[in-house]
């Protein structure tokens, strides 16, 4: 049994309504005037108020290419990392000298060291601590990393696993794509950071316990969601039939996940699931046939800080360990979907 131990989100300092976010890059755009119209009713649609970024708005005007982006995403990556490991840590009443496995994921950009090696001295964890950065597991990355904890610690009653996501989607701009994928992209994604601290069965916490994990890719689907790389760094991959494939598998997925434990999706209260945008998520809860509460928590980020990445289900989860949380001892299942096509299931024990 694996039990989570503390959840600490964090967001960037430089925060702009949606229209704000709009105009800027209908400025940076080199489509034509006509495109605008395009995307100002995308963004409209995107269900997304606020969001934060990495850099103030007027920076992104002014990057000179990949490696420029890229080296804002390593300083802004530390300083994100180490908050939230950090507060992750103080929350769980876990000293840094205790963590024996450490996993960082992103698909934002690229660091080697990787940024958990660039943050460990600073926040005291110890020379020995195992570390496994991961780069494109993208928006599954959470949930994904999440289960690996619990892989780890299974097998260790006393360990001490973190969980690090920093995710800054703003850094991909691709300002002369103007492809609908892109348009999309630009009206959903935001910047964000999450740690999680997961103990082994014979350490205190007061979290959830991860009950059991299915990973699932989806037979010649990995063309649909991904980047495509080039001299301009990360182009947006993304599927218009994203929401009939999350229709057609992750349905008869979630229920054979819950009836291996002799559940049904109605005895789950409560839903962790990313937000992958207005069409996914309302193609989750038709699958699943939900009520419209259900989504609830997720629907609020997505309209607050936009679709994160892998960080989103993880501030999901604080958000609902932070409010009114679910009876003690009923089941709840944290869910994500990313490149691959792949799902990644959490099973939940409040």
């Amino acid at each position: 049994m694996t039990r989570i131990g503390a959840v600490h989100a964090v967001l960037p300092p430089h925060q702009y309504e949606q229209y704000e976010i709009t105009e800027a890059l209908a400025g940076l755009s080199a489509a034509p005037s006509a495109a605008r119209g395009v995307l100002e009713r995308v963004h409209a649609a995107s269900a997304v108020r606020t969001r934060r970024l990495a850099l103030p708005l007027e920076r992104y005007a002014t990057l000179r290419g990949f490696g420029e982006a890229n080296d804002c995403f390593i300083e802004a990556a530390q300083e994100l990392g180490e908050e939230a490991v950090t507060g992750a840590l103080q929350a769980a009443g876990i000293r840094p000298d205790e963590v024996d496995l450490v996993i960082s994921t992103s698909v934002t950009g690229i660091a080697a060291p990787s940024i958990e090696a660039r943050i460990a001295g600073r926040i005291g964890l110890r020379p020995d601590v195992k570390r496994v950065p991961v780069f494109g597991l993208g928006c599954v990355g959470g949930a994904a990393g999440l289960a690996r904890l619990h892989d780890y610690l299974e097998a260790r009653p006393q360990g001490v696993a973190v969980l690090l996501s920093v995710e800054l989607c703003s850094l991909t701009l691709q300002r002369d794509d103007t492809s609908t994928a892109n348009v999309v992209a630009g009206s959903l994604f935001g910047d964000g950071a999450a740690a999680v601290v997961a103990v082994g069965r014979d350490r205190a916490a007061t979290g959830p316990e991860v009950v059991a994990t299915r990973s699932r890719l989806y037979p010649d689907t990995e063309h649909l969601l991904g980047w495509d790389i080039g001299d301009g760094g990360f182009r947006i991959v993304l599927g218009s039939d994203l929401p009939d494939l999350v229709r057609r598998h992750l349905g008869p997925e979630v229920r054979d996940f819950l009836a291996d434990h002799d559940l049904k999706p109605h005895d789950v209260t409560g839903w962790v699931c990313h937000p992958g945008g207005p069409k996914v998520l309302e193609a989750v809860r038709e699958t699943l046939a939900l009520p419209a509460r259900a989504l609830e928590p997720t629907w609020r980020s997505l309209a607050e800080v936009g679709n994160l990445s892998s960080a989103s289900v993880l501030h999901i989860l604080r958000d609902v360990l932070a409010g009114d949380r679910p009876l003690p001892g009923s089941p709840g299942l944290l869910m994500a979907m990313g490149p691959g096509f792949c799902s990644e299931l959490v099973l939940l024990r409040w």
